[in-house]
């Protein structure tokens, strides 16, 4: 007769418990149903989830019990119905979510929250895993670069997905961490292509602004900028209008403004591994194709599309830009065609912005993630990143800090 018996193994891990256990279970033949195994500060938790007859049963568990005590660990056996595995097997085709919390510092009051979020939606926590490093004593505070972020794997089909996401939302708020709800399929598994707004996403400054300043009409253009990136005013007719007002200015100001361009904090450790991994990558930008290029140069971007500003024959800027304008609806179709191009389904693409003329691109891609974004961007994308710096993206595509240190 069939017996279905559930294994659980704990005490000071070493080498050798899972190769001596599993001995055991082979010498009689037990078929493994179900395994697993972690760590947390060198104390295992092991279980085996095994079927075997019953005229054997007795003897696999007098040798594991014997075996643990040789091990010094702790061992206990509870056996399972047979309903009660068809019940759990029937469960494995539910759907997957992965959550993601991530801040500057996350305590149990975060935890708490999230676990009591899933509960009231009637799913079940399969894993939860730490994807930051491990934290020093001494880190009791959270600093202008430390970081945490603590992934919960769960099972089930939430009762009110959009309530679910609400809640999150509100916790993002109030606790200062960011919360990703993503369903755990085979894309998110496989992102191969992601694109960036550039400024105020990639860089911490407008570049139109930048000019604007050298050119004496710098309040005049920010004003309209702050309008354009809220989406108070349509962003082709404001882009005319402030390019417009820096007719005459000498170009040879781009260079020292690009050399000077403040980096958004976590950009290079983020296209270090993106580029190690196999990821391409791409500027999609209202802003212009000379401080793209240069990003690109510095960075390894594979793809740049931006405005090209029109220069005449002196050396100075016209007012005017050069062919179509890179407003929300080029950027959404231009992540299309770059998704044919790489040969990847759109699903396999990640978006990255900040502004109101990005929506359009961040609800094309697979995964869009408004980075510190303004309010009305922040109301609209299903992802936010608001509390640490550009590598937190690496955690929303499910990298481990201990598996991407250069």
């Amino acid at each position: 007769m069939t017996e279905l018996i559930l294994i659980n193994i704990s005490g000071k891990d070493h080498s050798g418990v899972t190769a001596a256990l599993t001995a055991i279970l082979a010498k009689y033949n037990a078929e493994i149903l179900d395994i697993g195994q972690s760590n947390i500060h060198h104390i295992l938790s092991l279980g085996f989830l095994i079927k075997t007859d019953n005229t054997q049963s007795g003897d696999i568990m007098k040798e594991i019990l014997f075996k643990s005590y040789d091990l010094n660990v702790n061992v206990g056996f509870q056996p399972v119905s047979i309903d009660s595995y068809d019940d759990w097997v029937g469960r494995q085709g539910r759907t997957r979510w992965i959550i993601t919390v991530l801040g500057r510092k996350l305590d149990a009051s975060h935890i708490a929250e999230v676990s009591r979020v899933v509960a009231e939606q009637k799913l079940n926590i399969d894993a939860i895993r730490r994807l930051t490093g491990r934290l020093p004593l001494d880190a009791t505070e959270a600093t202008d670069t430390s970081k945490q972020c603590v992934e919960f794997s769960v099972r089930g089909n939430p009762i009110d997905k959009s309530a679910m996401q609400d809640a999150f939302m509100r916790l993002a708020k109030k606790g200062e961490v960011d919360v990703s709800l993503q369903e755990d399929n085979m894309f998110r598994r496989c992102r191969r292509l992601i694109c960036f707004d550039m400024d105020s996403t990639l860089i911490g400054t407008e570049v139109i602004d930048e000019l604007a300043e050298r050119a004496g009409v710098g309040d005049r253009v920010r004003a309209i900028t702050e309008r354009a990136m809220r989406g108070e005013i349509d962003f082709c007719e404001s882009f005319r209008e402030r390019c417009a007002l820096l007719k005459g200015l000498d170009v040879s100001v781009m260079q020292d403004i690009a050399e000077n361009l403040p980096i958004t904090e976590g950009l290079d450790r983020l296209m270090t591994v993106l580029k190690r991994t196999g990821y391409k990558t791409a500027i999609l930008s209202g802003g212009f194709t000379y401080f793209g290029n240069y990003l690109k140069r510095r960075f390894g971007f594979d793809y740049v599309y931006a405005n090209e500003l029109e220069i005449d024959d002196t050396g100075h800027l016209t007012g005017r830009s050069l062919g179509e304008v890179v407003d929300g609806k080029r950027k959404a179709e231009l992540l299309k065609v770059m998704a044919q191009v790489e040969q990847v389904d759109i699903q396999q693409t990640v978006a990255v912005g900040d502004g109101a003329n990005d929506l359009p691109m961040l609800s094309t891609a697979g995964l869009g993630i408004a980075f510190h974004a303004k309010p009305k961007v922040k109301a609209a994308a299903d992802q936010n990143l608001s509390t640490i710096g550009l590598d937190g993206i690496l955690y929303f595509l499910g990298f481990k800090d201990s598996l991407i240190q250069a």
